[in-house]
């Protein structure tokens, strides 16, 4: 009940994001803990001192619960993977597990690094091999084969699983190369289209920092099922898309 009303209006104070990421993982029965914080001009948190803050709000609290918890602070220019929306990041979840050529590989080799530090957890793992061995597991197939199985035991997901039936294309205004990609108005025009609360609206990231595009290239294409929303975040992308460009 909270979250609906707080969602909605924005409202997102460290101590609640402490309170519900932590609240969370010690219901699920974790007591091994790698937290990941990014930082950057347009994330959640934009510099380092709120960062600092937060990671050892996150320690204080966790310590106090008995977790064993560690907290890392990374770079956030620009979006990990292509996917903003719930489906179209599950989407390139499935696609670095399963090893796919065009899998997003930022969010691979971030995964590899977190759950290399989960794994570093493991006493009978020498110290220093968690990050080989998390890469060793997913190209092995044994990452994909024990989500599959975690899929299994939790039975079919009562939500429909394709994209929203409206698209719409953003389209670069000229010639240039994306120079940078703002999260934080990227995640609110996915929030306008409806994510995460309709699963297939959201938006898939055509380009990154550093890819060259043509007037008229899409940049992104927005996804939706309710009209009303659609229109609210076409209209909000059509105003500023988020993605800035260089000559």
């Amino acid at each position: 009940m909270l979250i609906s009303v707080e969602r909605p209006l924005a409202i997102d104070t460290p101590e609640q994001m402490v309170a519900s990421i932590l609240s969370k993982k010690l219901a699920a029965g974790s007591n091994h803990l790698v937290l990941d914080v990014p930082v950057g001009p347009t994330a959640k948190i934009r510099d380092r001192r709120a960062a600092l803050r937060l990671k050892k709000l996150f320690e204080y609290v966790g310590g106090r619960l008995g977790l064993s918890l560690e907290v890392l602070l990374t770079e956030a220019l620009q979006p990990i993977g292509r996917g903003i929306g719930p489906v179209l990041e599950a989407r390139d979840v499935r696609a670095v597990l399963a090893g796919a050529p065009d899998a997003p590989a930022d969010l691979r080799e971030k995964s590899i690094m977190l759950a290399g530090r989960v794994l570093e957890a493991d006493p009978a793992l020498q110290g220093g091999q968690g990050e080989a061995r998390a890469r060793e597991l997913l190209e092995s197939g044994a990452a994909l084969r024990k989500m599959d199985q975690i899929i299994a035991a939790q039975g079919p997901s009562p939500i429909r699983e394709g994209l929203g039936d409206l698209s719409h294309e953003v389209r670069a205004v000229r010639d240039g190369v994306v120079s940078a990609v703002d999260c934080l108005r990227i995640a609110t025009i996915a929030r306008l289209a409806g994510a995460p609360t309709d699963p297939g609206a959201g938006l898939d990231l055509l380009a990154k920092i550093g890819d060259r595009v043509r007037a008229g290239q899409p940049v992104y294409r927005l996804y939706a099922s309710e009209p009303s929303d659609f229109a609210f975040a076409v209209d909000a992308a059509d105003r500023d898309s988020g993605v800035g460009l260089a000559a």
